[in-house]
């Protein structure tokens, strides 16, 4: 659709209320953001829809242990204390962590932030036994910091963590363990009906209830639930970190999954801040006085290639001549500009970059080259069949890039056929595997994901203890030279080894080629002129609380 055609029928089309804003909305200031999920992210602490959950019912509503500091558009996002002053690891064993607690923190109900909650937020997720277990956020955090083990109150305000194997990375993959308040999460079930007495139904019970009417310690309190079509959160003037206190009273999320609709949302005036606009549609935007904000991201949008059994990617040859047939160039120039050619997962000149011997680039004669050599052909080509979203967390435009790229790799003797699902099962999928019936005879799956620490960008994706379904390794790459070269990160406690270790470490990954890697996300987000203090940082997160409305 082009961006001539975003007219009052495509409002229309939308089909969103036009009284948006009541009286009462009206005389406060309101933050109303069009995200490109299908759904609400889920709100009681651990969100689902990917990243994009994250960012708008986990930072603006929690905090972790750790933060990721979000402040700056110029330096690289690094990780804070958050509900944690500090940390050490155990002298004499590694495989220990000492965390102290921040004083006088509140969760939004009110009751006490201490160490009997951090452990109760672990055993939601680690402990069946626990009242609390849910299992339907195990998916989302067990899976970002596997070696979690278990954890115990040392006293009020310090807390000891245990991991299964000394794991350096554990303090930044604790930026995804959100702190939701127990005391809130007790009075919930203590108001599920008698009459339910099975305890994992009162649990799921409960949790049903937490999230119409969620407490953290966050910046904003989440006070309006409609599934499928939006969520209000309002600020907590009484938020313990004063540089964060938020400046807008009211937050509305609406899931508005295709770019057209959001962008001729945005246009209408129906919100106020749009992710990922239609791409033909980003002259319009601006000539009507929006901004755009964009920013190289540590966020990488890829084929993620199976390594089963019969699949035609255990063929190197062939994986790197997919990596070779692409013109990134001519993609980027599709998309408005708004992406980033990659060379791996990070860029050259990051401390993790390692100076790989492949390099990735548009050749497509060599690319022939190497598929001839492989064994295929025009009259015989490699069939593939790649499952994507429509939408979702990070997929950027997923199904015009991915028809570029199925015609991009027809020049390369490649025959690829989409299989489209909804995001989220395409999301969860990716810890399901290759294997799964879910994956519905895939042999590549196009699940973006952000690359700010070691586990996140590289570790989930080739250790042999990372198959399905314990993390993101969908599929099934590993073997004992990258489970070493892992150990040798995830056991390097110094900063300069561990970079080091993590060099070798991408340098083998791009070499034997996992992945596709397409394009590197800038992240667009196209605004009101009303919204101020816009930080777009280099990072796939943003921070909602410092931003105004005029």
């Amino acid at each position: 659709m082009s961006s001539r055609f975003i007219t009052r029928a495509a409002v229309l089309a939308f089909g969103f209320s036009t009284a948006l804003v009541t009286t009462a909305l009206a005389q406060e200031k309101v933050l109303r953001i069009g995200m490109t999920a299908a759904d609400i992210p889920r709100t009681h602490g651990q969100p689902d829809q990917g990243f994009e959950g994250n960012r708008f019912t986990g930072i603006p509503m929690y905090d972790g242990l750790t933060n990721w500091d979000l402040s700056s558009a110029e330096k690289a996002s690094v990780v804070i204390p958050g509900l944690a002053t500090e940390w050490a690891v155990d002298a004499s064993d590694k495989t220990k962590w000492v965390f102290k607690l921040r004083p006088g923190v509140k969760f939004q109900d009110g009751s006490a932030f201490d160490a009997a909650a951090v452990v109760w937020n672990v055993d939601k997720v680690l402990n069946k036994e626990a009242a609390q277990f849910a299992p339907d956020q195990i998916g989302v955090t067990v899976s970002r910091m596997p070696t979690l083990k278990a954890a115990k109150v040392v006293d009020p305000l310090t807390v000891e963590l245990t991991t299964s194997e000394p794991d350096a990375f554990l303090p930044i993959n604790l930026t995804n363990l959100y702190m939701a308040s127990p005391t809130h999460w007790a009075a919930k079930l203590a108001a599920v009906p008698a009459s339910v007495a099975d305890a994992a139904e009162r649990s799921k019970q409960a949790w049903a209830a937490f999230s119409a009417d969620p407490s953290g310690t966050g910046p904003f309190k989440g006070v309006r639930l409609v599934p499928r079509e939006r969520f209000e959160m309002v600020a907590n003037k009484a938020y313990w970190d004063q540089k964060r206190a938020p400046k807008v009273d009211r937050v509305v999320l609406l899931p508005l999954p295709e770019a057209n609709a959001r962008t001729a949302a945005l246009l209408s005036g129906q919100v106020d801040w749009i992710e990922a606009p239609a791409p033909d549609a980003v002259p319009q935007i601006k000539q009507r006085g929006f901004s755009i904000y964009t920013n190289a991201q540590p966020h990488v949008w890829p084929w993620q290639l199976s390594f089963a059994e019969g699949s035609v990617w255990l063929d190197k040859k062939v994986r790197h001549a997919a990596n070779l047939c692409i013109n990134r160039d001519e993609l980027k120039t599709l998309l408005g500009g708004l992406m980033e050619v990659p060379k791996g997962t990070v860029p050259p000149g990051h401390p993790w970059w390692g100076n790989p011997k492949f390099e990735i680039k548009y050749d497509l004669d060599a690319a022939k080259k190497l598929m001839t050599e492989a064994g295929f052909s025009a009259a015989k080509p490699a069939k593939v069949k790649v499952l994507t979203s429509a939408s979702g967390s990070g997929q950027m435009q997923p199904l015009p890039m991915n028809e570029f790229m199925q015609q991009a790799l027809k020049d390369c003797y490649f025959d690829v056929a989409l299989e489209v699902g909804e995001w989220n099962a395409v999301f969860t999928n990716w810890r399901e595997g290759a294997k799964h019936a879910n994956a519905r005879g895939a042999n590549a799956t196009n699940v973006t994901y952000a690359a700010m620490d070691p586990f996140f960008a590289m570790v989930r994706f080739v250790s042999t203890k990372t198959f399905p379904p314990v993390s993101n390794n969908w599929g099934y790459f590993g073997n004992d030279e990258f489970d070493k070269l892992i150990a040798d990160a995830r056991t390097s406690f110094d900063g300069t080894a561990r970079d080091a270790a993590l060099a070798k470490l991408h340098a083998r990954i791009v070499e034997e080629a996992p992945f596709v890697w397409v394009a590197h996300d800038v992240g667009p987000r196209a605004m009101s002129a009303k919204v101020r203090g816009v930080v777009q940082p280099k990072s796939w997160f943003i921070d909602l609380a410092p931003m105004s409305m005029e």
